[in-house]
């Protein structure tokens, strides 16, 4: 089913996710009452097709919570490789740094152990070079073999 909302068909899974996270219908993209945005709370859930939606609707992808993490980072947290792939192709920053820590999603999934995570990020050219605010780059932080050999094949070297 399908409900009609600011000339456009929205479908009623999207329609009942949108009130029931307490975001406008009419102005999906708009942050919630809490400050929560829209695209980063559905990310976060693995909502590919809320994901979709908004991002039809032009969602900013480069909004971030109130961690200092965006979208991307968010879709890592799921593992999700729909919602990552498709925040990839419409254009998020991959190498976002959260302010407070300098860490990037790339930096994230290598530290709690999302391998498909890190070797799906790597696929699409997140840097693996960039550092924490400590020093610290997603290599140094692996926490699986797989993750350390993934990121050991990519990882620049000479410094």
């Amino acid at each position: 089913m399908e409900r009609k909302t600011s000339g456009s068909m929205m479908k009623s899974e999207i329609w009942d996710w949108l009130q029931n996270n307490y975001f406008s219908v009419a102005q999906p993209v708009v942050k919630n009452h809490d400050g929560v945005y829209p695209l980063i709370l559905a990310s976060q859930q693995g909502r590919s097709d809320v994901v979709r939606f908004l991002l039809e609707q032009n969602a900013e992808l480069d909004v971030i919570d109130q961690y200092g993490n965006n979208a991307l980072w968010a879709a890592c947290y799921a593992e999700n490789s729909d919602c990552i792939d498709v925040l990839i192709q419409a254009g998020i920053d991959i190498n976002h740094q959260n302010s407070a820590s300098g860490a990037t999603a790339l930096i994230f999934a290598a530290s709690s152990g999302r391998e498909n995570v890190v070797e799906q990020l790597l696929t699409a050219d997140a840097d693996p070079d960039l550092k924490t605010h400590d020093d610290f780059t997603a290599l140094d932080l692996a926490s699986t073999r797989k993750i350390l050999k993934l990121l050991s094949k990519f990882v620049k070297t000479g410094d």
